[in-house]
């Protein structure tokens, strides 16, 4: 059990180490969003891995709130990165309306 621990262990700060070299070179907001959200996993295996070794059930309520923090913070910055970039995934206009299939901007000619 010693060295699956270990195992998992060295893997969990290889990926965290991963991840805030993401952070701190990341060209966008997203790729340093993208770098947050795995170190905050990497964080909730480590607390997982400690809960394990002990054999304590104490620390499953923050790991699921960890990981609810960690949901909820990529789903907001992602959907503040698409709305700063000014394209929706739906294909829809800016103003809430659909976007309507072959409609341009551009008035036609009389």
């Amino acid at each position: 059990m010693v060295v699956v621990v270990v195992i998992a262990a060295v893997l969990v700060a290889a990926a965290a180490l991963m991840a805030l070299v993401r952070v701190e070179r990341g060209p966008s907001m997203l790729d340093r969003a993208l770098g947050l959200d795995l170190l905050t996993a990497s964080l909730v295996c480590a607390i997982a891995i400690e809960a394990v070794w002990s054999r304590r059930t104490e620390t499953v309520p923050i790991l699921l709130a960890l990981s609810l923090v960690g949901f909820v913070g990529s789903v907001v910055i992602s959907r503040f990165g698409v709305r700063q970039s000014g394209s929706r995934p739906d294909g829809a206009a800016e103003s809430g309306a659909p976007a309507e299939a072959g409609s341009t901007d551009e008035e036609e000619p009389v």
